[in-house]
């Protein structure tokens, strides 16, 4: 037992899916079997989804990593005490849950740069509710940012063949555009195979993205592929990278999804988002439900590890029973894998506060 990583994990939004699929994942054996999981959140939160699911798991509040026993079947819970079960809203936006949310990410942080926990993993948040309780972030990864002093990193998304780094994610699409500089592009190749690396894949052959389409058709539909994403190509290559582009994004993606490239690099947040999703959720049109919701973001160039789910709080399915927790647990077996494999690349575990 002692030789398996401690795995912190948040909750999400109390008033999400995220208390229903921590619970369901921590209840594999794929889960128990690799290491000691921490939920941080509130237990009175998870008690009450346990019960009112009918599923089979006891939880036991903690107040500190020391005091958790990680016994089969009952689930540990680092008790932030910030829900008030009697105003919480299953499906609903509401600034106590925001900030529920938020002081878990908050916490688990703090644990991992104190190296009480070895990685950790994010459940679901609203955007919406973290802002209205006064916790001013676009998302995840800037929170993880902000509280590691991490200046440069990047969003890398995970699922079977397709992994897919973004130079920039949560801002306008026309900022994002602005965002196309070799500079970035460059320090995101970087990233993206360090993470391969950390992930202990074989396949370091990387596919950069055109920002325009067919790449941009020598300046007929933009110069930014010519002027900026080509010129970071060409300096990867000569400092030892195996990458391919400016690739018109219309086939990179394709490509990738075979295996071909072991990761590539997306020049915006839907650019990479969208083909990603059509390859790991699928949807049961006769069940009018998900059958499965899989895929792994992981935050590169932190000086800790943070895996999360790839999908949002579903408040339309809260309290239903019936959200997938494939997501969370291949966020929790990744988190693991790259607990095992740290310091195998430069930029995981050293991260860069530049």
């Amino acid at each position: 037992m002692s030789q398996k990583p401690i795995i912190g994990i948040t909750m999400g939004d109390p008033a999400s899916i995220g208390p229903e699929i921590a619970i369901k994942a921590l209840l594999t054996d794929e889960v128990t079997a690799i290491c000691r999981p921490l939920v941080v959140g509130d237990a009175g939160v998870l008690k009450q989804a346990a019960r009112q699911l009918g599923l089979p798991a006891g939880v036991r509040g903690v107040s500190g990593v020391a005091d958790a026993l990680f016994d089969p079947g009952v689930i540990d819970v680092l008790d932030m005490k910030t829900v008030d079960l009697s105003s919480l809203v299953m499906g609903g936006i509401s600034a106590m849950a925001g900030h529920a949310a938020f002081e878990a990410v908050r916490k688990v942080i703090e644990l991992a740069l104190a190296g009480e926990v070895d990685a950790t993993v994010t459940g679901p948040i609203n955007k919406k509710s973290i802002n209205d309780a006064g916790h001013h972030y676009a998302g995840h990864t800037e929170i993880y940012a902000h509280f590691t002093g991490t200046s440069k990193y990047g969003m890398l998304l995970v699922e079977e063949n397709l992994k897919v780094i973004h130079v920039s994610t949560h801002v306008s699409l026309r900022q994002a555009c602005d965002l196309v500089k070799k500079d970035r592009v460059l320090a995101v190749i970087g990233l993206l195979q360090d993470g391969l690396i950390s992930l202990g894949e074989k396949n370091l052959k990387i596919g950069v993205a055109g920002l325009n389409p067919h790449a941009g058709d020598s300046g007929l539909f933009g110069t930014e592929d010519d002027m900026e994403i080509l010129p970071a190509v060409l300096e990867a290559r000569a400092l030892g990278y195996d990458v391919d582009g400016p690739v018109p994004p219309d086939t990179l993606f394709a490509k990738a999804a075979t295996g071909h490239y072991g990761g590539v690099v997306a020049m915006y947040h839907d650019q990479g988002h969208i083909p990603f999703k059509l390859n790991g959720f699928k949807w049961n049109a006769e069940k009018q439900r998900m059958d499965s919701v899989k895929g792994v973001n992981i935050t590169m160039g932190l000086p800790i590890i943070r895996t999360s789910v790839d999908h949002g709080t579903a408040f339309e399915i809260a309290g239903k029973g019936i959200a997938s927790a494939d997501a969370m647990v291949l966020a929790i077996e990744a988190a693991v894998r790259l607990s095992k494999n740290r310091g195998a690349a430069r930029g995981l575990g050293q991260g860069n506060k530049s």
